[in-house]
């Protein structure tokens, strides 16, 4: 038992991490319970246990979506479903915290394109077996751009507030880490480009993922209130 319990600690350090951020939010959720972001532990416990669900849909028969045996382990779904809501959550976020009204105007269009890419994928592609990975890739490209446009408006912005005691500039550096790779292998994968490198896509999502979380982490521990935007 203890060593199956450090073999999956090894292989998915990223759930119990999860769990960390999420004790670490609520802990200091005084600090952005009225802000944009008062939702942020309930997505971060929602990523916790799709986490858990996928292991055990994967691993163990008693926790299947199908009695066809072929699909058994087929979790793609919970996935699917996971990475649009995370989408929308962040968009509305961002839609919020920005202050030039064209902007905030930007992010509900993109927030429309990007459900709209979820609703085409799904009729192209059964999202109970596949990933939605077209769907995924604009998705993404999509908060690149609005976290590039974020981070523009508060370099131009005039604050007294250092910006390393802002929660929203560790966040949105996490997801800015994680969004760069994440669309780029995606591409490669559906492409399926034998250029040598498939073999690293997992380590580099794992480190993409760590980072992140830990940027996560480093703002809500440091971050301050009177700084947040």
């Amino acid at each position: 038992m203890p060593d199956n319990l450090i073999r999956f600690l090894t292989d998915h350090f990223y759930i119990p991490l999860y769990l960390i951020t999420w004790i670490i939010s609520v802990i200091r959720y005084k600090r952005f319970y009225d802000t944009p972001l008062k939702y942020l532990p309930m997505l971060i416990i929602y990523t916790f246990f799709t986490e858990v669900l996928g292991y055990f849909i994967k691993y163990y028969n008693e926790f299947v979506f199908f009695s066809d045996g072929r699909y058994a382990w087929h979790n793609v779904i919970i996935y699917n479903i996971y990475q649009i809501v995370f989408f929308i959550f962040f968009f509305e976020v961002y839609r919020k915290v920005l202050q030039r009204q064209s902007l905030k105007k930007q992010i509900r269009y993109l927030s429309f394109v990007c459900v709209l890419s979820y609703i085409i994928n799904a009729i192209v592609y059964n999202p109970l077996h596949q990933q939605m990975t077209y769907a995924h890739i604009i998705g993404s490209v999509m908060m690149v751009y609005i976290l590039i446009i974020y981070f523009r408006e508060k370099y131009l912005e005039d604050t007294p507030y250092p910006l390393k005691f802002n929660l929203m500039f560790w966040l949105g550096s996490g997801l800015m880490i994680f969004y760069t790779f994440f669309p780029i292998i995606s591409i490669i994968y559906l492409l399926k480009l034998n250029i040598g490198i498939q073999i690293y896509f997992r380590p580099i999502l794992l480190t993409s993922i760590a980072l992140m979380y830990g940027l996560i982490i480093i703002g809500l521990v440091i971050g301050k209130r009177k700084a947040f935007g």
